[in-house]
């Protein structure tokens, strides 16, 4: 999943990226609206963690104007802020989710992963393929009975179409699932993982669709 963390307290800031990184997600983290809107409009991203006093404006604001705008990328919001009044107004400005500073580190992943099922269309985190036993939530896959050992980078994908079934996923696409902004992509990447994945998961676990990306096929 890729993250945009919108948090100007730099030790919140980093606590949140780093605990999210570990969790096998790509983040991006800014601390002013005016950035979290231009990488708004240069990526595509899963979810955004948002605060919502920031140096240049208030967080609500910029939710509400992403809403009027069409945005449907899911929006938890982080903050100081612990009024009902304050809880009401997030939510019915369009937030998905809001939690209260100081939080769990452990609470905010396990919102942040039932958030990311809710908008994928299936809210259970335990998903079949084939012979394949997947929990989302525990990150896990078994095959016919036995646990699959996936990499971080390799999770991350079989994620990304797990939670899309049918839907052709462009290189890029991928790509951003794996990278945050500032990292190296190497041109093979994701032909490397996707053969690793069909090694592991099965060779038709992931179809290629020539000249458009991958979908997610099924295992055997």
């Amino acid at each position: 999943m890729r993250v945009l963390l919108i948090e100007d307290d730099t030790i919140l800031g980093a606590a949140v990226r780093d605990h999210i990184v570990g969790d096998n997600h790509s983040v991006d983290w800014v601390g002013r609206l005016d950035r979290a809107a231009e990488h708004l409009d240069s990526a595509a991203y899963d979810l955004v963690l948002l605060d919502l006093m920031l140096p240049d404006g208030r967080g609500i604001a910029f939710l509400r104007d992403l809403r009027r705008k069409g945005c449907v990328t899911p929006v938890i919001i982080l903050t100081a802020l612990d009024q009902i009044s304050d809880r009401i107004e997030g939510l019915n400005a369009g937030a998905d989710d809001y939690m209260t500073k100081p939080f769990d580190l452990a609470e905010l992943s396990a919102r942040l992963n039932a958030v990311a099922r809710r908008y994928s269309g299936n809210p259970n985190p335990l998903v079949e393929i084939g012979c394949l036993q997947i929990d989302l939530a525990a990150r896990t896959v078994m095959k016919d009975g036995r646990l699959i050992d996936l990499t971080a980078r390799e999770w991350a994908l079989f994620e990304a179409f797990v939670q899309r079934p049918g839907q052709v996923m462009s290189k890029a696409q991928l790509e951003d699932r794996l990278y945050a902004f500032g990292a190296e992509v190497e041109s093979n990447t994701i032909e490397v993982h996707v053969s690793r994945l069909r090694k592991k998961l099965g060779p038709d676990v992931v179809h290629t669709v020539r000249g458009i990306g991958y979908r997610l096929g099924s295992a055997r």
